[in-house]
């Protein structure tokens, strides 16, 4: 369905009605002033022009804001109650009433139901999703904390991230929402316990490493999530999270390999060397790849085509080689646990740089590219 009309004013975000039940520790009212300030939109309480009529009955993904602000003259509505309406200063006494008292919606506006929409293409989330609309009662708290939960966890990711810190992270979400530890709190903490496992990996303490790395792992998934329930983003917060998980990974590579003269599995100086550079420059190329795919088609590589999404999941990141460290330190081979993760390094800059490169070819004949998600 396309409704973009951006010649259209931004509109005036107007809650109607009212409601005490809360939702990750706050009322509809205040989730939808975040939702607005987060997308630069103006809340009103008696704006008379172009506007946003929200019904605070129901609460919905900060997507359903975005997009309706992009598209006048439009009802989202939910079992046939108007949930969110994109409306002139002529229409906003009916529509106002239709929310309130069960009136019928103006004919001349486009109404949008829930129940049959498509849904869209989340860009930052790497995802098609269909935003969750709920009305917000005591009964239905649970089932909304969980949807938008779930509306907050990226489709394209590693192994680990998609199927085993699920239910970890959301009942730690939850915990931190409750008892009002901020996103930043939660970095701050994960950024602690990283430090103590590279310390813990560079004396040959790996089991106390991967221990604390995995609450670590875990931390990682929930603070985005909670900034995203809780609409608490900031930009000091997007810059410590991701710089944290930008410069971690090589220092954790490199404390495994000196680790294992510690543990009694030594690496020879020349294999030392050769795991480092392989693994830095590996690291490093990748992301650069990454970058100019972001760059030149407007997307990351990894929603490209299906082989990339799959890909995603266990190419050499943080996650998926914690898993090979975790492996081989079974059998008590930390060595070769980090000797693998170099081979796999290699061979997932091999497979980028390859799909790159097919990338070039499409795009110096004049071919687009664009994700299998759209």
């Amino acid at each position: 369905m396309e409704l973009t009309n951006l010649l259209a004013p931004r509109p005036h975000v107007v809650p109607v009605g009212d409601n005490d039940v809360l939702i990750w520790g706050m009322t509809s009212r205040e989730r939808l002033r975040r939702m607005a300030a987060a997308q630069d939109l103006p809340l009103s309480a008696d704006e008379t022009g172009t506007v946003l009529l929200a019904n605070l009955d129901f609460v919905f993904a900060p997507g359903w804001l975005s997009n309706i602000a992009k598209w006048p003259g439009t009802v989202l509505t939910r079992d046939g109650v108007p949930v969110l309406a994109h409306v002139d200063s002529a229409d906003r006494a009916e529509v106002a009433d239709a929310i309130l008292r069960g009136c019928p919606l103006p004919d001349r506006l486009k109404s949008i139901p829930f129940e049959t929409y498509e849904g869209f293409v989340n860009e930052e989330l790497r995802k098609r999703e269909r935003p969750f609309v709920e009305r917000l009662t005591p009964a239905n708290v649970p089932i909304i904390e969980r949807a938008s939960y779930v509306g907050a966890y990226k489709g394209v990711t590693d192994v680990l991230t998609k199927y085993l810190w699920p239910e970890w992270a959301f009942a730690l979400t939850k915990l931190a929402a409750r008892v009002g530890l901020s996103p930043n709190g939660v970095t701050a903490i994960g950024t602690v316990l990283c430090v103590i496992a590279t310390v813990a990996f560079w004396y040959g303490f790996f089991w106390t490493g991967l221990a604390t790395g995995l609450v670590f792992m875990v931390l990682d998934t929930v603070d985005g999530k909670l900034a995203r329930c809780t609409i608490t983003s900031s930009k000091l917060g997007n810059a410590w999270d991701h710089g944290i998980d930008l410069v971690h990974p090589p220092f954790w590579w490199w404390a495994w390999a000196t680790g294992c003269a510690a543990y009694g599995r030594p690496l020879t100086d020349r294999t030392f060397w050769l795991v480092i550079v392989a693994m830095l420059f590996g690291y490093v190329a990748q992301r650069i790849i990454e970058g100019v795919f972001i760059l030149r088609a407007g997307m990351h590589i990894h929603v490209w085509r299906r082989f990339d999404s799959r890909f995603r999941l266990i190419t050499a990141r943080r996650n998926p080689n914690m898993v090979i460290l975790f492996a081989f330190l079974l059998i008590q081979r930390p060595d070769w646990g980090i000797i693998a993760v170099a081979y796999w390094t290699m061979i997932s800059l091999v497979v980028h740089l390859v799909r790159l490169l097919q990338a070039l070819v499409k795009w110096s004949g004049g071919e687009p590219i664009t994700s299998w998600l759209d």
